[in-house]
């Protein structure tokens, strides 16, 4: 316990007396955390119980399932802030504890610019210092737990901010728990650029870092290997056979061919010799043929060892090999790549590398899924995979991918059709969906949501549903009696009943058309009776943390932005109102087909969304050229709302591209869409 004045103890005793809880600051009081050897130190950081305990939850609402869905696994892409969605997964027995490989690409939290392509900026990672830091620490503790005893993670991270993240990996992983740091090409290296003779700050960097953890130091995975260079592929080499390393090891120094050294062998003497029986044999048998070596070791069914006298040399024979064992430098293969157009998309090369340690059928999850390449590599090398991202244009781009797979590496081959996959929703849901629900997956659901506990319980006589911490809650059966309300009399009647026998506070979970009054809470004696609304965001007063809605991008420097949302919110599409036509702009050969965006507004009841302008919540317009009537959008084109701004809020589309119909996506900042399917016929001659 921390050192505890005599006037924090009398104001523990007097807030415990009177039954509140304790302030957030006498935690690390009485409950210090553990020492350890060494960690990263800084303003705000919370213990791992705490971070555990405190994180809410949220349920996860299946949005639709691609692929006939049979009765086992089903592979599952979360839309969602992954703090919240990895909470939520912890509470699956399949997921928790069976993650055989996470892999993450996270934003590097600097400030800067990162050049993908070569020519435009991929994306600004806004999130800097201590903020990225303790970000990025939260979530680790949630990967830790997902990942099986014998999982592991690979965390892509850059020079900025490396040596702070190896730190928190050491932490939460342990130091002995460290595997490899591996170097990876970053993209188009700069160096050519700089102008002679001119004086410079630093120099170009090429390379990302890959930190390589498992959960347990004993595990132990399957080799990484690339493919060979050319003439090892056809042509053995020798090798000198002493060990490189200088140390005594008795029964492996001895004598061959006349030579013995101070340092031991790499073989046993049995294996040696017998190594040089088979080469003498070769060399009998040789004698005017002249069969090289791998002729005659590819006749004796590739099984043989060769080991012979160079000078004072004594050597062992490599033969022709297809692949390699690697090292830590990576630098042979791209570590980004261009095949969905995505900002910082991660190269399939890359992570079918990484994927090698796992075997068919084994887990994969990236808590940062941006293009999917992890969950397009993992689908092609047959692992399951989980994959959770927080944008749409991430959702969007990774539904696509995945209908759209082909076999090889580089999405290059025949076709793939992919495994079935379900698309869920963590934070956002659409409300008509859960109406539908029947009354038992209704009232589990309302439960996760507000992070109760489903347990059935009776206090005075009255079935209650579980528990928000050590409080009862009900939710408000509205499927019972369609002409039941929650009024001021259905509290007065339930007090009546339990007033006596719950404590401080009490919660009522309830769709908001069903409630007949106004206010958050009723006070009854001594009792706060909670009404928590269904769809309603989270009300503030119950959380350490403020609401705080995912937002969308509304340029391409954005993309990769950190998110960190607390609570949930429903679906409300925004308010759009567009003029349709075609025309050929100025200075351009090609007639293209118009949208002038008149209005856009946000529907969402969040705070401040009610504050902005015309326009002002507009994120993006993607677009689906060939739309084909099975409510599965294909996104073939995005416009951030940076760009039609500066366009005047016009968006052009390419006449040519047109198929037959289109569907057309408008997405506010906090994830609401509002679709419409047009033809070209919708697009009359001229403006208005």
């Amino acid at each position: 316990m921390g050192k505890l004045s005599a006037r924090d103890g009398d104001r523990i005793i007097e807030i415990l007396g009177a039954g509140d809880d304790l302030p957030v600051d006498y935690k690390n009081i009485l409950f210090p955390p553990e020492k350890k050897e060494y960690e990263l130190v800084y303003a705000g950081k919370e213990r791992q119980e705490d971070i555990l305990a405190d994180t809410i939850s949220v349920p996860l609402q299946p949005v639709k399932t691609f692929g006939t869905n049979g009765n086992g696994w089903t592979n599952k892409l979360i839309f969602g802030d992954n703090l919240q969605a990895m909470k939520s997964l912890l509470d699956e027995p399949s997921i928790k504890g069976q993650v055989k490989l996470i892999y993450i690409d996270p934003p590097f939290g600097t400030g800067d610019q990162y050049d993908a392509k070569g020519d435009i900026p991929a994306y600004s990672a806004k999130m800097q210092g201590v903020k990225f830091v303790d970000f990025l620490r939260k979530r680790l503790f949630f990967l830790k737990e997902l990942l099986s005893k014998e999982g592991c993670l690979f965390v892509r991270i850059d020079y900025h901010f490396g040596h702070y993240i190896k730190m928190i990996l050491d932490e939460i992983f342990d130091k002995n728990n460290f595997r490899n740091e591996i170097v990876v090409k970053r993209g188009q290296s700069k160096a050519g650029f700089f102008k002679q003779f001119e004086k410079i700050r630093s120099i170009a960097v090429s390379y990302d870092t890959i930190f390589w953890y498992s959960k347990n130091s004993d595990s132990r995975f399957l080799k990484i290997k690339k493919d060979a260079p050319i003439k090892d592929q056809t042509h053995g080499k020798w090798m000198n056979l002493i060990k490189a390393r200088a140390y005594k090891r008795p029964t492996m120094q001895y004598e061959i061919l006349g030579i013995k050294k101070d340092a031991p062998w790499m073989w046993s003497k049995e294996r040696s010799y017998k190594a040089i029986e088979n080469y003498n044999e070769f060399l009998k048998k040789k004698g005017d043929s002249h069969t090289s070596l791998e002729e005659y070791w590819d006749d004796s069914e590739k099984s043989l060892e060769f080991v012979r006298r160079k000078g004072n040399q004594i050597q062992y024979w490599i033969p022709p090999r297809d692949s390699v064992l690697v090292d830590n430098n990576w630098l042979d293969i791209k570590g980004y790549s261009h095949l969905t157009n995505y900002p910082t998309e991660n190269s399939e090369e890359l992570l079918d590398r990484i994927l090698q340690v796992t075997e068919k059928g084994d887990m994969v999850l990236d808590a940062f899924a941006g293009s999917g390449t992890t969950l397009a590599v993992a689908e092609k090398l047959g692992r399951r995979w989980v994959g959770i991202d927080c944008g749409k244009l991430a959702m969007y781009t990774i539904q696509k991918r995945m209908l759209n797979l082909k076999t090889e590496i580089g999405n290059k081959g025949k076709r793939l059709k992919a495994k079935p996959f379900t698309l869920y929703s963590a934070g956002l849901y659409d409300f008509k969906q859960l109406r539908k629900l029947a009354w038992g997956d209704w009232c589990k659901f309302a439960l996760l949501l507000f992070n109760c506990r489903d347990k059935k319980h009776k206090v005075g006589g009255v079935e209650l549903d579980g528990f928000r911490g050590n409080s009862d809650a009900l939710v408000f059966n509205h499927l019972k009696d369609a002409k039941l309300v929650l009024d001021y009399g259905f509290v007065d009647d339930l007090h009546s009943h339990i007033g006596s026998k719950v404590s401080r506070e009490f919660f009522i979970i309830a769709p908001a058309a069903k409630v007949m009054f106004l206010e958050d809470y009723i006070d009854k004696g001594r009792t706060r009776y909670y009404i928590l609304r269904i769809p309603y965001s989270i009300i503030n007063e119950l959380h350490n943390k403020d609401f705080a809605a995912i937002r969308q991008p509304v340029d391409e420097s954005q993309v990769n932005d950190t998110v960190d949302a607390v609570g949930f919110d429903f679906i409300r599409p925004p308010k759009v109102v567009c003029e349709y036509y075609r025309e050929k702009p100025k200075g351009q050969l090609y007639e293209v087909a118009s949208i002038k965006i008149k209005t856009f507004k946000s529907e969402a009841m969040l705070k401040g969304a009610s504050q902005l302008g015309n326009r002002e919540s507009l994120s993006m317009v993607m677009v689906d050229f060939n739309y084909k009537n099975n409510d599965t959008f294909n996104l073939d084109k995005v416009f951030y709302a940076s760009d039609i701004e500066k366009n005047k809020w016009e968006v052009h589309l390419p006449v040519e591209a047109f198929k037959d119909k289109i569907m057309i996506i408008y997405l506010d900042i906090y994830g609401n869409e509002y679709r419409e399917i047009k033809t070209l016929k919708d697009f009359k001659k001229g403006k208005k």
